[in-house]
């Protein structure tokens, strides 16, 4: 993925610019070694591993019945957004040492800021399911809400199309190497205008699942106060929730905001060490997502268990949402 962290050479260009101007006839020149990066390698690996991963929630979400609300399109979103960013790590790596086109570069590049875009947007899409779920508990279960999701959905991907659709318009450095930031060939006006939006994204979301915690609290301190104390239930719900909360912002901070950051202070001639060290824990985020948003869901685990040993009936009801699946 050297073409999209850094400009990495890939080949001896020294060496063969010396053997094309010798009198040597060119069939007795020796073919230059590709050299492979293995962050590269392990980023194809991982690329691989999110794709496969993520297929999996697509086709449980697909074909089964009762996956059908809201709350499950917007998953199904997310891990397609999740599925296309680790087929253009993929797409990157073969790019990188295959095909060698500027303007491939740009399309793998866009596709690669599209799906990990709409995967950002996507999670705060999801955020805002689950604070109208609660905020709105009454009117949550209406058309209205379906219809609100789809206009979500379709509104999420354009902005993410348009963000990676910027490079092949022009916001690239392949004309400028001076002007590359530390993802080649984004341009640093580029990757600084996406470092800018993960952060404010990161700031709603997590101003969202505030709010999300005070209804929740405040729902628990009603029902305390008409049955005199909060029972063990309740409690436990409670306390799930804020752990869930932890767990989905602790985990998006981490993997993502050292990238953000390390995107507005660094450039292309900064070690490229510390590109991948800071990039590799953003591309895992998409590997985590499934094991947060979809196999928690004990909806779409049951799925997974009836596809993998058949243990099950395939038919059950779908139990309401309660404030313990913030």
């Amino acid at each position: 993925m050297s073409n999209l962290l850094q400009n990495t050479s890939l080949f001896n260009w020294d060496v063969l610019e010396e053997r094309n101007t010798s009198s040597a006839p060119s069939w007795e020149l020796e073919p230059v070694p590709v050299i492979v990066n293995p962050w590269d390698v392990l980023l194809c690996v991982t690329g691989t591993l999110m794709s496969c991963e993520n297929a999996v929630v697509i086709a449980l979400i697909a074909y089964t019945p009762t996956l059908r609300a809201p709350m499950f399109v917007l998953i199904g979103s997310l891990a397609f957004a999740d599925l296309l960013a680790g087929l253009g790590l993929i797409l990157n790596f073969i790019v990188t040492y295959i095909i060698d086109s500027g303007f491939v570069t740009l399309l793998s590049t866009g596709l690669v800021i599209t799906a990990f875009s709409a995967s950002v947007l996507n999670i705060l899409a999801i955020t805002v399911d689950r604070y109208l779920s609660l905020y709105n508990a009454l009117t949550y279960h209406t058309e209205g809400t379906v219809m609100f999701t789809y206009i979500t959905l379709i509104l999420l991907w354009v902005i993410s199309t348009a963000l990676g659709s910027l490079p092949v318009l022009g916001w690239n450095c392949l004309e400028d190497e001076s002007t590359c930031s530390i993802c080649r060939p984004v341009n640093k006006n580029n990757a600084a205008a996406l470092a800018v939006s993960l952060l404010l994204v990161f700031a709603l979301i997590l101003q969202l699942y505030l709010q999300i915690c005070k209804i929740a609290f405040r729902h628990a301190q009603q029902i305390a106060v008409q049955r005199q104390f909060m029972t063990t239930s309740h409690s436990s719900s409670t306390t799930k929730g804020v752990s869930t909360l932890t767990t989905i912002l602790g985990t998006f901070a981490f993997c993502w905001i050292p990238l953000a950051m390390y995107s507005l202070v660094a450039d292309s001639r900064t070690p490229v060490i510390y590109t991948y060290a800071t990039s590799l824990p953003a591309i895992c985020h998409s590997i985590i997502n499934p094991m947060i948003y979809a196999f928690r869901n004990p909806e779409i685990l049951r799925s997974l268990r009836i596809a993998c040993c058949w243990c099950m009936p395939y038919s059950f009801i779908m139990r309401p949402r309660t404030p313990s699946d913030v």
